[in-house]
């Protein structure tokens, strides 16, 4: 009885280091399967921020063929409180 229990068990061990390389296998695929998914999320994030500032650039370039006219680059200078060589501004106040 006491070389029974001394024994190795072949099958035991064989599980026990198939189990172990198992692990190590998950553990390899682990971290680049998160660092993947962490850039395709930013990946997205940027797609977006590429998307927005693409229509901002068409408002920009609108704006900026709309300001070629002379009446319209007026209109907003006025806007902005500008005036001509030799014209008076005039600021009124208390209207509401």
């Amino acid at each position: 009885m006491g070389r029974a229990a001394g024994r190795i068990r072949w099958d035991r061990l064989g599980r026990v280091a198939l189990l172990l390389v198992l692990v190590g296998v998950i553990a390899l695929y682990v971290n680049p399967l998160r660092s993947y998914v962490s850039t395709w999320s930013e990946a997205k994030t940027r797609r977006a921020e590429v998307a927005e500032l693409q229509r901002e650039n068409t408002k920009l370039r609108a704006r900026k063929s709309e300001l070629q006219n002379q009446r319209a680059l007026e209109r907003e200078a006025r806007r902005l409180g500008m005036v001509r060589p030799g014209e008076r501004a005039y600021v009124v106040e208390g209207l509401k």
